[in-house]
């Protein structure tokens, strides 16, 4: 149980641990209807390349063969679709979001896409799946982790849902390390992104928020070892574009 006194990081803010998810769900509500239009205009088109290279380490079965991937924090649906894309007749995916304004994009998106009898959206919260003990064979999370209050109860909820043999796989900003390249990127987080931000979706304080909520994740290695410390076992992870993104692993074995 969480202590009245107990805080955490709301960006470069200390709020009440109990106010963060009610915070981060306005400022998704805010974003929904533009979120992947930014994804693209933030990151210049590589958010694709990243999420591409996570659905080649999930590899679905290209056969028949069933599969079921949970996709946590993803409710525009663009991991679900593009593992579906990837994989044979025998996957099915759920994407799970605690922000129906992101869900509802995501489901008219599938049916635009006819995906919508293979990608379910439910609503629900990371850290109490409403799902039972191993449901799943692969869990996804992309820029999903680093908004959720207590990460630490949201991993052990993804080791709960994946059956033995099962991967789970995270794919979050983290933090560069090229000379240079730090001070080229923390000028367009704070000078550009922001004023982007209100120019594209009328809400510069909303990507304020994801561009300080970034500096404050875990560096790599901490992160690691709280995926470790979930259950997981064959922990990894691997850098991206400079350190821009990192993408971690672990199997429920």
């Amino acid at each position: 149980m969480d202590r009245p006194d107990q805080t955490t990081h709301f960006g470069f803010r200390d709020v009440p641990l109990g106010d963060k998810q009610t915070l981060v769900n306005d400022v998704f509500h805010s974003v929904a209807s533009r979120y992947d239009l930014m994804n693209d205009l933030m990151s210049a088109g590589l958010h694709r390349v990243w999420k591409n290279i996570m659905i080649n380490q999930l590899n679905p079965p290209k056969s028949d063969a069933p599969f079921a991937l949970l996709d946590v924090a993803g409710g525009t649906g663009d991991i679900a679709f593009r593992a579906a894309r990837a994989a044979g007749h025998g996957f099915r995916a759920t994407v799970c979001d605690i922000n129906t304004d992101m869900l509802g994009v995501g489901r008219n998106r599938a049916m635009a896409r006819h995906l919508d009898q293979q990608v379910s959206f439910v609503e629900g919260n990371a850290e109490a799946l409403s799902f039972p003990d191993r449901a799943f064979d692969g869990y996804t999370i992309a820029f999903g982790i680093r908004n959720v209050p207590r990460i630490d109860a949201a991993l052990k909820e993804a080791y709960r849902v994946l059956r033995p043999g099962s991967r789970f796989l995270c794919l979050e900003f983290s933090t560069v390390d090229v000379p240079g390249l730090d001070r080229l990127y923390d000028f367009f987080s704070f000078k550009v992104i922001p004023p982007l931000g209100r120019a594209v979706t009328g809400d510069a304080e909303s990507y304020q928020y994801l561009v300080e909520s970034i500096r404050k994740f875990p560096r790599p290695n901490a992160f690691a070892e709280m995926i470790g410390a979930a259950g997981f076992s064959r922990v990894k992870w691997e850098t991206l574009s400079g350190g821009i993104v990192a993408l971690h692993s672990g199997w429920r074995l």
